[in-house]
């Protein structure tokens, strides 16, 4: 449960502001809000799949190793602080794409998001998170907490016609992911 509850909170937070909430804005505009939903969830579920994956084999092969393995995961964690302060935006290219798309909304959100997460912030933050808990909560809680903040962006996008106040979310984002860094290397100096 406790893999579930992390991965969902830092997930929805990495995922405020990213070019992802800007994508299902842009499709939930093309398409109904449920079938943008839906791409996203298998999508994403695919994703995070993978990405539990890797951070598992990683997480099991150095298990003698966790006090390192916590330092390199705080490391990266204060990247994504660094990375969410730096900005993820939506290209003119990538807008585009999402408002010509044709045919299936659940195939063109589905493959749009799949193919954007590859190596995204959120993918690897599921990895980090994968080296140091349970896989499937982190898989599930990975997936909700993506999920919820794009339908948080097409509810929000449809109700206000407008984005979030994208300077507020990315420093709060950038702040907790600070955070869970730093508390992730000094549990792994066995500091705390």
């Amino acid at each position: 449960m406790y893999a579930f509850l992390l991965s969902t909170a830092v997930i929805f937070v990495a995922e405020l502001g990213d070019k992802s909430q800007l994508m299902a804005m842009t499709f939930a505009a093309r398409y109904r809000a449920r079938d943008v939903l839906l791409g996203i969830t298998v999508a994403t579920a695919l994703v995070h799949l993978a990405s539990v994956g890797i951070g598992a084999f990683i997480g099991d092969r150095f298990a003698e190793h966790q006090g390192v393995i916590a330092v390199v995961a705080g490391a990266a964690f204060l990247g994504f602080a660094l990375w969410t302060l730096r900005g993820d935006e939506l290209t003119e290219e990538e807008a585009e794409k999402a408002r010509r798309s044709r045919g299936l909304a659940l195939v063109a959100v589905g493959t749009a998001f799949f193919l954007a997460e590859l190596g995204d912030k959120t993918m690897l933050a599921t990895i980090t998170l994968a080296t140091q808990e349970g896989w499937l909560g982190t898989w599930i809680g990975s997936t909700v907490g993506m999920v919820a903040a794009d339908a948080l962006a097409i509810g929000v996008g449809a109700v206000l016609g407008q984005h979030l106040p994208e300077k507020a979310i990315k420093y709060v984002a950038a702040a907790l992911f600070a955070f869970f860094g730093l508390l992730l290397v000094l549990d792994g100096l066995g500091w705390i």
